[in-house]
């Protein structure tokens, strides 16, 4: 039975690593890509390597920086995308914490108002939802923070539910004993316990807002100095359906540095996070 075992997580290896491997080659496609020059890319040539002839080296990189204005886009998506995840972290995590340990029919009810969200295709509200932001004036990066925080809310509030299920009420009852008020027990012991399942719902906002184009392309729009990185590369599709395929190749690598690293740096929480979330309460 040892031996069996063995072999079948040898062969369950073998498959996921060439899964894996089949999920980054669209990655390292356009790595390769962005280091051709322009007009090389036909489909005889899409998949091959760069040659003498096609090796243009950061040429592409330069071309779409200057263009599109890279660095202010990346601000701006950066400045999103960071309040925007610390602001669902706070909100959610206070909400689940009031609606797990109050039970009222009114909580039950926001509960569920909360979970209904979750299946609400976003093309339902899309139109309104920009008419609305436009006439109260949210058509810019704070406002794009507390409309993140709305369209975010429904699952997060969900994954901290299922997790604060979880948390013994001893817990709680011993710090109020020691004279801690509701707000100095949620963040001084809740909080600290919440860890992973808010790690985990960082990730999977920020890797959501960081890759965003229809919110900031409704809300914000093309002709304004808020432009996100997925919105400014749409500058370099020309008239008629040109394109600069290989600065747009460039700017696709160095939009997806950041979220990466921030994936590889926090990875290990997901899967805990996630089954605290879902399974233990």
């Amino acid at each position: 039975m040892p031996k069996q075992k063995k072999m079948w997580d040898n062969v369950l290896t073998v498959i996921m690593s060439l899964l894996s491997l089949l999920w980054i080659y669209p990655i390292v496609l356009i790595l390769l890509n962005s280091l051709k020059v322009e007009g090389s890319f036909t489909t005889s040539t899409v998949f091959k390597l760069p040659t003498a002839e096609t090796f243009v080296g950061l040429t592409n990189y330069v071309n779409g920086i200057e263009k599109t204005g890279f660095f202010t886009a990346f601000g701006w998506s950066a400045f999103i995308t960071v309040f925007s995840v610390a602001a669902i972290i706070l909100f959610t995590s206070m909400t689940a914490y009031y609606l797990t340990r109050v039970k009222t029919g009114v909580t039950n009810v926001l509960y569920y108002m909360f979970v209904f969200s979750m299946i609400v295709p976003f093309q339902m509200v899309m139109f309104t939802m920009s008419k609305l932001a436009n006439m109260t004036h949210l058509n810019n990066p704070p406002g794009m923070v507390l409309l993140y925080l709305g369209f975010g809310s429904g699952l997060s509030v969900f994954m901290f539910c299922g997790f604060i299920k979880s948390i013994p009420l001893d817990i709680e009852e011993a710090a109020m004993i020691d004279g801690c008020n509701p707000l100095q027990t949620f963040f001084g012991v809740v909080m600290p316990i919440l860890k992973p399942t808010a790690i985990t719902v960082a990730i999977l906002n920020a890797m959501w807002i960081w890759n965003d184009y229809l919110l900031p392309y409704l809300v914000i729009g093309l002709s304004t100095n808020y432009k996100t990185i997925p919105v400014v590369v749409q500058y370099l599709v020309g008239s008629y359906g040109a394109k600069d395929l290989g600065a747009m190749m460039a700017l696709l690598v160095l939009s997806v540095i950041p979220i990466i690293v921030f994936y590889l740096t926090c990875q290990k929480y997901i899967i805990e996070g996630v089954v605290a979330g879902a399974v233990k309460g």
